[in-house]
């Protein structure tokens, strides 16, 4: 933060400004087109090979509760339905007839989507099946703190056009969660999101479950590796920009993901990476056998395809670190989903 933004008058914090320019009226979410996958590129979009693991998720997450004769699966900030829409494609028949699909997010419901999905503003509530939120948390707006000159964490006020000045000391609550959550020590210009709205936000989202499964997926990081000046940052148009708080950029921050998991906390908790999660779900980035380039050239092309799709999905210092935290909910018979890997930490 410069001298001369510090001593400048007016703006408020990031998380007012943020929530009107994303889901204000004519907000970066509220607008027709193509929605976020114009301006940044998610799992889902990479890939059909997530939208399929997503699907195998379900299908153990329906037989782990018995094959309920009606299985929800409800798809958080679901864009423009790509993700819902993928996974009722590529479940199997006997269990597809079986699920009631709900698509959450805030925009219209766009044109020619299909007719099984209901598209809601908000989960429903008492389900049972699977919630996933994939980049969901990342958008919930936050605060931002910054350290002053005498040590004190301040809240960060911006203008509209990005400039930024220090505000009152972070108290109260706010405090209470950077405190246990993110402490910052006394280095002036250190910085830190207050994730507790996303706390708050997927302790409710994981209370619409009756029985079954919560996962979020985001660009994460825990207690032993906070970034020491925090991650806000911005998309515009497939590029990262400057955040500025206007409506015309996707205005974005890492989730501190082990305080979200600890907000509803319950037994059987896990944190994955993107990599350990979708291994376990059949995504390798394997490269097909050779032989098969002479016994079926077209299906070797098709699988070599497939593997680079994969291999962008777990690839290290991209999307394979994306955090995946798995919380089930009013069942044990859903904790062993991915049994054979190693969490990332222990809850």
């Amino acid at each position: 933060m410069t001298a001369e933004a510090a001593e400048g008058g007016g703006g408020r914090g990031w998380r007012a400004a943020a929530q009107d320019a994303l889901y204000g009226p004519g907000g970066f979410y509220r607008g027709p087109g193509a929605g976020p996958a114009g301006h940044f590129r998610t799992s889902v979009h990479a890939s059909p090979l997530f939208a399929g693991a997503v699907a195998r998720l379900l299908c153990r997450v329906d037989e782990a509760l018995g094959r309920p004769a009606v299985l929800d699966f409800v798809d958080m900030a679901a864009g423009r339905g790509e993700l819902v829409t993928g996974v009722l494609a590529a479940l199997p028949a006997d269990v597809a007839p079986r699920v009631r699909a709900y698509a959450v997010e805030l925009a219209g419901r766009p044109a020619g989507l299909d007719h099984r999905i209901e598209w809601r503003a908000e989960p429903p509530e008492g389900i049972t099946g699977l919630l996933f939120a994939n980049e969901w948390l990342d958008n919930v707006p936050v605060e931002v703190a910054e350290v002053d000159p005498s040590g004190v964490p301040r809240l960060v006020l911006v203008r509209e056009d990005g400039t930024e000045r220090l505000g009152e000391p972070v108290a109260g609550a706010a405090a209470e969660w950077l405190a246990r959550w993110w402490p910052l020590g006394a280095g002036e210009g250190l910085r830190a999101e207050i994730g507790l709205p996303r706390d708050r936000a997927w302790a409710s989202a994981v209370g619409t479950l009756a029985r079954g499964l919560a996962v979020a997926v985001d660009y994460a990081h825990t207690a032993a590796a906070r970034p020491p000046f925090g991650t806000l940052t911005a998309f515009r148009e497939g590029r990262e920009t400057t955040p500025v708080p206007d409506g015309s950029c996707d205005l974005t921050a890492h989730v501190a993901l082990d305080a979200c998991a600890a907000a509803p906390a319950l037994p059987g908790t896990r944190l994955l990476t993107q990599r350990d999660a979708l291994r376990a779900l059949g995504v390798s980035g394997a490269r097909p056998p050779l032989t098969l380039a002479s016994t079926d050239p077209a299906g070797y092309v098709r699988a070599l395809a497939g593997a680079g799709e994969a291999a962008e999905l777990t690839a290290p210092g991209g999307l394979g670190d994306f955090g995946w935290l798995v919380q089930p909910v009013g069942t044990a018979d859903v904790r062993d989903l991915f049994v054979d890997v190693a969490d990332d930490e222990e809850h």
